[in-house]
């Protein structure tokens, strides 16, 4: 029986939130982070786990090169969790989806109370 991309992608994101939440004793992992998607390659190899960091661009980047240390860590308790004969490799990435919907969030604001928007887009 072959299994799905997205039912994996579907249990890793669980799988990964809770391995952040209860099992990962990092002190450098001071900032909030939660695990907002996964997508697998069709053949199970690669997964790009996306996370969103509440902070500022330093705590985000600290947090991304802390992840990016635990992923054994995280590729082995995912191994033990879900049971699959090859457990893909995980890749953090930041989310910066929910960094958009803020901008736009704030531009709406802005146009609703009559203030000037910029024309220029974050980086």
């Amino acid at each position: 029986m072959r299994i799905r991309p997205e039912k994996v992608a579907h249990l890793m994101r669980r799988e990964v939130a809770d391995v952040l939440e209860r099992r990962l004793r990092d002190p450098r992992l001071t900032s909030l982070v939660s695990v907002t998607d996964v997508e697998v390659t069709p053949d199970l190899s690669f997964a790009r786990v996306y996370v969103s960091v509440l902070g500022d661009e330093e705590t985000r980047r600290r947090a991304l090169a802390t992840l990016a240390h635990a992923a054994g860590f995280v590729r082995r308790e995912l191994g033990a969790r879900l049971g699959l004969r090859e457990v893909p490799e995980v890749r953090f990435v930041h989310d910066t989806s929910l960094d958009r919907g803020a901008r736009v969030d704030e531009l709406l604001r802005r146009l609703q109370a009559g203030e000037p928007v910029e024309d220029e887009e974050p980086e």
